[in-house]
């Protein structure tokens, strides 16, 4: 029983950083229909980022308190993923929106390839660990054999931040008026543009939030595992992707429940079984929900009018 608890804090800490990058996935699907498989590569950048903003506060300009530095680093990490978010729309989106759909796919496996290689030039290609941000837990019970079920603050704030992102999200898609553009974009962009919405500013600003919450997930990584990679853009990505289209692409709990999904899938099997096939076991469970649940487990059923 200790063992199945220490898990499931475990995979469920797994699955909110993958929901926070799902959801940036099923963003940007949601306007455009178009899946941006550069945002793995960008959360990676936002974790090297966050590392360097990091050692600068904590090395340079001699920040001892680890809560003021992880929250500056955040605030700059967002800020400059975002900077970066809105340059790939202008620079490798905007132009072939309007071509044949393949275009956009191909650009973002560019935008995608293009990312890694400056960052392991930029960086090098060794692991970039960063020093111990936090270290204390709150042991919740020991069993009789001694196992001790313990919950770290590095897991609550994770937990915590994905649970408040996806409430302001969800309210902001749903209750402000760039929310009601996303969504006039996302059933008609011709006749959104005719009624007044400003079709380009609102596909640039999913883009940026969609950085934005990469932002927060690489911090978030780079929190809970204290290494970061220039590889460590793929893995990640294709998990969250398969989070977004597990939950629903085009739904935001949909995302998170996705990510969730998945981590405690591969925590669970890591633990009990094979290591070696957690990925397996994950997309297995994809594709079986896929046959019974086409759209998903919160997603709609795409409807066109003829």
């Amino acid at each position: 029983m200790e063992v199945f608890a220490q898990q499931l804090i475990n995979g469920l800490t797994l699955g909110s950083i993958y929901g926070l990058i799902a959801i940036g996935y099923t963003m940007v699907f949601g306007i455009i229909g178009m899946i941006n498989f550069a945002h793995g590569d960008v959360f990676m950048l936002s974790a090297f980022i966050a590392l360097i903003t990091f050692l600068l506060l904590t090395t340079v300009l001699g920040i001892g308190s680890v809560v003021v530095a992880l929250i500056l680093v955040m605030i700059v990490a967002m800020a400059l993923t975002a900077l970066w978010g809105w340059s790939i729309e202008r620079i490798a989106y905007r132009p072939l929106r309007g071509s044949f759909r393949l275009a956009p796919l191909i650009s973002a496996i560019g935008v995608s390839i293009f990312l890694s290689n400056f960052v392991q030039v930029v960086q090098g290609a060794r692991n970039k660990p960063t020093p111990p941000m936090m270290r204390d837990v709150i042991v919740l019970w020991t069993g009789e054999n001694g196992y001790a079920v313990a919950l770290s603050y590095k897991q609550i704030i994770i937990m915590v931040v994905t649970a408040v992102l996806l409430a302001g999200f969800w309210y902001l898609v749903q209750h402000t008026s760039l929310g009601r553009a996303q969504r006039a974009c996302e059933q008609d962009r011709k006749m959104a543009a005719l009624l007044g919405i400003d079709v380009d500013r609102t596909i640039s600003l999913t883009f940026v939030l969609g950085a934005a919450l990469a932002a927060v997930a690489g911090t978030m990584y780079l929190l809970y595992y204290g290494v970061v990679s220039f590889s460590d853009g793929f893995v990640p990505g294709v998990k969250a992707f398969t989070a977004a289209v597990l939950g629903g692409i085009g739904s935001l709990p949909g995302a998170v429940l996705g990510g969730l999904i998945i981590g405690l899938i591969e925590t669970f099997w890591s633990a009990y079984f094979s290591i070696e096939y957690k990925d397996v076991a994950a997309f297995s469970i994809l594709a079986i929900v896929l046959i019974f649940m086409p759209s998903g487990i919160l997603g709609r059923p795409e409807v066109e009018k003829v």
